[in-house]
């Protein structure tokens, strides 16, 4: 008996090209996600590079820097940063095999959000793999701390998000989101959500080579107690969605969809990817199942 569709590994049907600028490093970058075959994961190929290893297949130990985004590297040191949006979109529609060439050291930022990502690879298709999808299923709880904050993942049936943050400016504030996370709550929610940031901060992100190509049509930027961007604010609580979808992607280094509820109180990346390496770091705290029809989990 064949698995449903949603129970088997899929990769897309066409490649699906896109160009835009890095958002930190302000560079034009060209990028296609290619179909690849079962197994084969997310991986990503610097173009760019020829001199030396530039395949690097994404992991929880891939991630090297986690500033203001997510950024993977191999044993060759060669990077890719801002993966994060693209990992979220991936993710969500369920995408376990892709190979992603990138001529650049960033994945381009297209309009801060998931979207242009998720409308890339709906053009492309996709395509059901013989081989079955499999789930890390978390099995008891797994905590980190840093000073005021926290991350965890606990046993759920399920892929839930719960993210809260809280930002001084009253614009912010606290704000939270709790999802279900599936195709489509994620298009409907999340997918749309930009990274924003604060004018008072662009010039140091800049002195230290972070936000070159950041503007106001890649990111909301707020100014005190107002948003610049003329046409204001897409979506109600759009900046603790954002960071949700940041965390969608940031979990999918796993290279697995989760079945866990991820509850965190104003995290981030560094905080995502420290979860990731903790869920790692123990074994008997999870384990890898397969959905089977009409069997619900089989181990």
């Amino acid at each position: 008996m064949h698995a449903q569709p949603d129970h088997r590994q899929r990769t897309t049907i066409a490649p699906a090209i896109c160009a835009g600028v890095g958002v930190h490093s302000g560079r034009r970058v060209r990028m296609s996600i290619r179909p690849a075959a079962s197994g084969h994961g997310i991986v990503f190929v610097r173009t760019d590079v020829t001199d030396r290893d530039n395949r690097i297949p994404v992991s929880g130990e891939a991630v090297v820097r986690t500033q203001l985004n997510t950024e993977i590297g191999n044993a060759a040191g060669v990077t890719v940063s801002t993966i994060e949006h693209l990992m979220a979109a991936l993710s969500a529609l369920g995408v376990s095999n892709a190979l992603i060439e990138v001529d650049g050291p960033e994945v381009p930022i297209m309009d801060g959000s998931a979207l242009p990502f998720v409308q890339l690879l709906d053009r492309a298709g996709f395509r059901p793999q013989e081989t079955p999808r499999s789930f890390i299923e978390v099995l008891e709880p797994i905590m980190v701390e840093q000073p005021g904050k926290m991350a965890a993942l606990l046993p759920c049936d399920r892929f839930e998000v719960f993210f809260e943050l809280e930002y001084a400016t009253p614009l912010i504030g606290r704000q939270s989101v709790d999802l279900v996370v599936t195709e489509d709550s994620f298009r409907e929610e999340l997918a749309a959500a930009r990274t924003f940031g604060f004018v008072e901060e662009v010039e140091a992100l800049r002195a230290m080579g972070l936000a070159r190509g950041g503007s106001l049509e890649n990111a909301v930027v707020i100014d005190g107690d107002r948003v610049l961007n003329p046409d204001g604010l897409r979506m109600e609580r759009e900046f603790v969605r954002h960071k949700a979808m940041d965390a969608v992607g940031d979990l999918y280094v796993l290279g697995r969809p989760l079945l866990a509820r991820f509850e965190t109180r104003r995290g981030g990346h560094a905080l995502n990817n420290l979860l990731v390496r903790e869920l790692l770091a123990r074994p008997n705290a999870w384990r890898e199942v397969t959905r089977a029809p009409q069997l619900g989990l089989t181990a």
